[in-house]
């Protein structure tokens, strides 16, 4: 008698599932500083540029150590690297609950520091996440892979603003930070005794591992026993012809721009609801969240969208273009709060606003119609180190707005101007969306033979 076929676990599902717990706590952990944000400026009497510069030490830290987390990553794996990430990062925002013994310029130094820690430790989180997804699912389900990690950013705001908000309210500002790096570090454990590579771990069985590696599937990136890489890239011919390309060059700023409103939402809107719209910290913890859920369907309906006019026999620019565009002139639409009085039209505007930010944040898809296959991952670093620069500098920027201004009307509109510089990127100078090619190579044989020049290397999308 034939014996049935083995039936296929699903072990990478459950990876998702903790890439997924994992990614939620640390948007939230980068969200804590916005929470508490209102109570320490008055505790600490700091000043709104003084805040601002506090808001942007993380993404200073964060863009320098997007490479080094990458190297961290290759030399000792996942699953060793982005335990002491969690580890790391979780220690340090526990640690900005103690700022509250400090007065002064101590207390503004030491908030700065801890964010920048907590920037460099979350450095390798995002790389991490792509290169286990690489690792454990095949091409036909990576891309839903993706989505659903990468929409922890949404979730973690639709779970925790309001959780912060009535810990602030509750306990005290201190209580966010304790609360919130005593989860992640129960969260770390979890993670050391779960999360292995695809050849490693206990509970996968022949049928799933030939599945997954059959469909594409890098099973061998997390293996303890992967082999030396063959090549070598030459990083600086890389970044030159990516950086020299109209296109890719467009792409870039426009991240930069989008990304703007993300860091708008994540730094300064709770304060915009406190001291520009005179909510309490509770309430403002539970409509923080609301713009978050629309930016979370829009995400989801603006891939759908450029999936369907692909199908539909639309040109790639087009289903790419379409939902960006839309999405940013969606976005603009909160300079109309500062012709509005009553909440329910600013928490409504706000909403609509980041609905439309989540519809255009094709980005990512644009970078895989687009980078090299030979450097998929540096171009992928350099999209996240333009976008990530804005968070360097807006919360800076609106800081001076604020203390020059003493209104957030100007802060509207400067983020307002960003959703229209990237439509302008996207219309005006990216083109024809297609894959780049480059004019030079910029790869190196080191030893052994070389690998099919088509082949992609593995890729590093990060956000």
């Amino acid at each position: 008698m034939t014996p049935l076929p083995t039936k296929a676990s699903r072990v990478r599902w459950l990876i998702l599932a903790i890439l997924f717990a994992v990614t939620t706590i640390n948007y939230a952990d980068r969200a804590t500083i916005a929470i508490a944000g209102p109570e320490l400026k008055k505790l600490l009497g700091l000043s709104p540029v003084q805040m601002g510069f506090v808001f942007s030490a993380f993404a200073w830290s964060y863009v320098l150590a997007q490479l080094p987390g990458g190297w961290l990553l290759d030399r000792f794996g996942s699953k060793r690297t982005y335990f002491f990430s969690i580890f790391l990062w979780s220690s340090f925002t526990m640690l900005m609950g103690t700022v509250g013994f400090l007065t002064g310029a101590a207390a503004v130094s030491t908030l700065f520091c801890l964010r920048l820690l907590i920037g460099a430790a979350e450095a390798p989180s995002f790389p991490g996440n792509s290169r286990l997804s690489s690792a454990w699912f095949p091409t036909a389900e990576r891309g839903t892979a993706a989505a659903i990690f990468n929409s922890a950013q949404y979730f973690a705001t639709v779970l925790f603003a309001p959780l912060m908000g009535w810990l602030v309210h509750s306990f005290g500002w201190q209580s966010v930070f304790y609360v919130m790096g005593g989860l992640g570090i129960v969260m770390s454990f979890i993670w050391r005794k779960t999360v292995y590579g695809p050849k490693d771990h206990p509970a996968i069985n022949a049928a799933e591992l030939a599945y997954i590696e059959a469909g594409g599937a890098l099973v061998d990136l997390e293996s303890k026993d992967k082999a030396v890489a063959t090549t070598k890239l030459d990083t600086w011919s890389c970044i030159r012809q990516l950086l020299g390309n109209r296109m890719l060059l467009g792409v870039y700023i426009g991240q930069y721009c989008i990304n703007t409103l993300t860091y708008f939402f994540l730094t300064w809107f709770p304060v915009y609801l406190v001291s520009e719209r005179h909510m309490t910290i509770l309430k403002a913890g539970f409509v923080a969240a609301l713009p978050a859920v629309a930016g979370f369907l829009g995400g989801v309906l603006g891939g759908v969208i450029s999936d369907r006019l692909i199908k539909s026999g639309r040109s790639l620019s087009m289903a790419r273009k379409t939902p960006i565009v839309g999405g940013m002139l969606l976005a603009m639409s909160m300079i109309v709060c500062n012709y509005v009085d009553a909440d329910w039209l600013v928490v409504l505007v706000m909403s609509l606003a980041f609905f439309g930010k989540g519809i255009g944040a094709l980005g990512w898809a644009v970078v895989a119609d687009t980078s090299p296959k030979e450097a998929g991952g540096m171009s992928g670093a350099l999209f996240n180190t333009f976008g990530n620069t804005a968070g360097i500098t807006t919360p800076i920027v609106i800081g001076y707005i604020l203390q020059e201004t003493g209104s957030f009307a100007g802060a509207l509109v400067f983020v307002g101007a960003n959703a229209a510089v990237t439509v302008l990127c996207y219309v005006l100078m990216v083109g024809e969306i297609k894959r780049f090619e480059f004019k030079t190579p910029v790869l190196r044989q080191v030893g052994g033979a070389a690998p099919d020049a088509g082949a992609p290397l593995p890729s590093t999308n990060i956000n």
